[in-house]
C-alpha cells in the first residue's frame, strides 16, 4: 500500500531531543561518542476524518511525545552490542549519563523504532482507524533516515474501491 493509497494524510513534528551516541563498529569519527538534537515528523492516514474532520487529533499523541522525550532527551543512547556497554551501565549507575540501550542507534533504525512505538499508540487508541505510514528522524538541520511502510493491520483494515 502506498501513500496514494489513503485519501488523507497529515504530519506531525517534534523537536529538540539533544542526547549522544557513537556507532562503535565505523573506522570515522562516528565511532566517538558525539551528539545532536533529534527530532522527528510523523506522517499519519486515514481513509476517512473523525468526527472533529481530523486524521489524528495532534493533541491526543502527547504519549508518544512523552515517550520521545524519555528516551532521547538528555540521554546516551548505546547500541546492544557495544564492547564498552558494562563501561556506559556503571556510568548510569554513577550518574554521570542516563542510558538507553538499543538494537542501533543509527537514525535509520531510530525512524523504525518511533514508527513502530506511533502505529502500536494508534492502533490502540484509534482502533486502527489512522496510521503512521512514514516517519522522518533528523539528527540535525542536514541529516536525515526516514522509514515508510503502512502498517499490515491498516492494510487489512481499509478496503479501497477500484
Amino acid at each position: 500500500m502506498s501513500s496514494s493509497s489513503f485519501e488523507y494524510s497529515c504530519s506531525k513534528h517534534f523537536a529538540d531531543y539533544p542526547c549522544c551516541h557513537r556507532q562503535w563498529r565505523h573506522p570515522g569519527h562516528c565511532r566517538f561518542v558525539h551528539g545532536y538534537s533529534r527530532s522527528f515528523t510523523f506522517w499519519f492516514a486515514a481513509q476517512a476524518l473523525d468526527e472533529f474532520g481530523f486524521i489524528v487529533d495532534f493533541s491526543s499523541l502527547k504519549p508518544l511525545e512523552q515517550r520521545l522525550r524519555q528516551e532521547f532527551d538528555h540521554t546516551f543512547l548505546a547500541n546492544s552490542d557495544d564492547p564498552l556497554l558494562d563501561s556506559w551501565r556503571k556510568l548510569h549507575e554513577q550518574g554521570a549519563l542516563d542510558l538507553r540501550v538499543m538494537k542501533n542507534v543509527g537514525m535509520e533504525s531510530t525512524a523504525r523504532v518511533v514508527w513502530e512505538w506511533a502505529n502500536d499508540f494508534l492502533l490502540k487508541n484509534q482502533a486502527g482507524r489512522t496510521c503512521c505510514w512514514k516517519v522522518e528522524a533528523r539528527e540535525n538541520e542536514v541529516n536525515a533516515a526516514c522509514f515508510e511502510k503502512t502498517p499490515p493491520w491498516f492494510e487489512r483494515k481499509v478496503k479501497v474501491p477500484d
